[in-house]
């Protein structure tokens, strides 16, 4: 999912031993150069995966700077023309472990941090809609994984579409809450980012967090939410299903040990008895 602003991504995975050549699978999270840079690289070694990405990701998006003069941020238009390019409308089942999911009603705001994101109709500048973002869920055995790129729909909305679609919560997440600021934060920015925390800390679901969090914001969040979120850096692997397995050890190690718990306590009450009735017969 995703492959960074350039074709350094290649050569990270070079290093850390991952053969890009073996991969039948990219998903574009959404129109943006940061995450589309790879894709051309990767093509040419590479012209038999598909791609997926939703029809509007190839649009106009431009970043407002702080003078006023705007900055294109899209993505390459050649990606569009690779003939291994799937365009997606909306949600679709890749295959049953592998499905894009795409917000249609927001409940909550987008993050404030969208402000300065674009999109141009004409020579005019709109507030950027976020059509063109898509969510990965993965899906293996009961277990759940939600990645959201950037989340610029709102990490709140991307749940709340998923926990329609799925009448459950994610049991992972993995991505980007789009909180990130060059600047100083204001108080409000800052109480934004206090009350995500508290509602993702009412889900059921372990959180993994990088890129446009930015770590000032994680820590926030990390000092009410605790072993919840957890921040992931380049190279570093998240081994979901020993995650699992160790769980599932946690159980069975609690299991034996509350009957243990319960054989003595019943041993203790029926000594306790016999005591009485010994110490009875005595008397």
């Amino acid at each position: 999912m995703d492959l960074g602003p350039s074709a350094e991504t290649l050569r990270n995975a070079e290093r850390l031993g991952i053969d890009l050549t073996a991969i039948d699978t990219v998903i574009l999270s959404h129109g943006h150069y940061d995450h589309a840079g790879g894709i051309m690289a990767f093509a040419a070694i590479n012209p038999s995966a598909k791609i997926y990405m939703q029809r509007t990701a190839d649009g106009e998006f431009y970043s407002e700077d702080r003078d006023g003069a705007y900055r294109y941020i899209g993505i390459d238009k050649a990606i569009a023309d690779l003939p291994q390019l799937v365009f997606v409308d909306g949600d679709l089942a890749i295959d049953e472990e592998l499905l894009l999911l795409t917000v249609q009603n927001a409940r909550y705001p987008q993050p404030s941090m969208n402000g300065r994101l674009k999109r141009r109709q004409g020579e005019t500048y709109l507030p950027d809609t976020f059509r063109h973002e898509q969510s990965l869920v993965i899906t293996e055995g009961t277990q759940t994984a939600l990645l959201t790129g950037c989340a610029h729909n709102g990490i709140l909305n991307i749940l709340d579409t998923f926990k329609e679609k799925f009448g459950r919560d994610p049991d992972y997440v993995i991505g980007g809450f789009h909180l990130m600021k060059k600047t100083d934060y204001t108080n409000d920015e800052l109480f934004e980012i206090i009350d995500l925390a508290k509602e993702l800390k009412k889900y059921k679901t372990q959180f993994y967090t990088c890129h446009c969090t930015g770590i000032p914001a994680y820590r926030a969040m990390k000092s009410l939410m605790d072993s919840q979120l957890e921040y992931v850096h380049t190279g570093e692997e998240i081994n979901i299903m020993k995650n699992c397995q160790n769980t599932e050890n946690a159980k069975r190690r609690k299991n034996v040990y509350m009957k243990a718990h319960r054989f003595f306590a019943w041993a203790t009450v029926t000594c306790f008895i016999m005591t009485m009735i010994t110490g009875y017969k005595r008397k």
